[in-house]
């Protein structure tokens, strides 16, 4: 029982407005075909009543989203069914997907354990439903349950709207430096809230495009909202924009 939980990218990622704490955004998410973690059920040893979640993680597993997501499958009418399964397996994950590279790892893990007990344990939940439970999680998470290659996400992340187009071909590197995604999201707040209504407007010319048109162009710092503050946070980025690459995270 084992599957993939692939990274994505942001082609273009414009924040638009806010809803309390939140941030509102028109996003472009695209799927990396070639980056992935690996995520099984493996059998216990011997039945036990601990959530085992075995794997090279930074956080608690409290904290983990794949925790996380388990725990809210318990709260469904079906609750017992996963309950029941998990005293019997384990949940082994192997990492690839860097973690605080803005490559959404955490919620595809989420996203891949929701799917995959979807599956086994035989729950009937729609995609729609998933995604429901994903939000919950994080605002990625959505994206990730939809299984569209492509799409033009919005809101905080829980309005996910396939886009058809060619896949690309997508190197990713992942600099030395890690962003804090709340700190960047403060700085933001702090220094560029005064740009909503250009971003909005700029967001309304890329989302019917072609995510290939897009990167030729526009330029990073032009179609990433969280670029600058992430720039401001860490100047050390500023050589890889000087480079051409362009940046993902939300």
């Amino acid at each position: 029982m084992t599957t993939k939980a692939h990274a994505k990218v942001n082609i273009f990622l414009k924040i638009t407005g806010t809803r309390g704490s939140y941030h509102l955004l028109a996003s472009r998410f695209m799927r990396v075909e070639n980056l992935y973690d690996t995520l099984s059920f493996v059998k216990k040893e011997k039945t036990d009543q601990r959530f085992v979640l075995e794997g090279r993680f930074g956080c608690p597993v409290e904290k983990n989203t794949i925790y996380k997501a388990y725990r809210l499958l318990l709260e469904l009418p079906q609750g017992k069914r996963v309950k029941q399964f998990f005293h019997e397996h384990a949940v082994r994950v192997e990492k690839s997907i860097p973690e605080f590279a803005g490559l959404g790892g955490g919620s595809s893990d989420a996203a891949a354990f929701l799917r995959l007990t979807n599956d086994v344990c035989d729950l009937g939940l729609s995609r729609e439903a998933l995604g429901t439970i994903g939000a919950k999680i994080g605002a990625d998470v959505p994206f990730f349950t939809s299984g569209y290659a492509s799409a033009n996400v919005s809101g905080i992340g829980e309005s996910v709207k396939p886009f058809e187009e060619a896949p690309l071909q997508l190197q990713t590197v992942t600099p030395p430096v890690a962003c804090d995604t709340a700190k960047v999201y403060q700085r933001f707040r702090e220094a560029y809230i005064q740009n909503l209504t250009k971003n909005e407007n700029l967001a309304k010319k890329l989302l019917p495009m072609q995510s290939a048109d897009i990167l030729q162009h526009y330029d990073a710092k032009t179609v990433n909202d969280l670029f600058p503050p992430a720039l401001d946070l860490c100047p050390k980025l500023s050589q890889y924009a000087a480079e051409g690459w362009f940046f993902s995270g939300s």
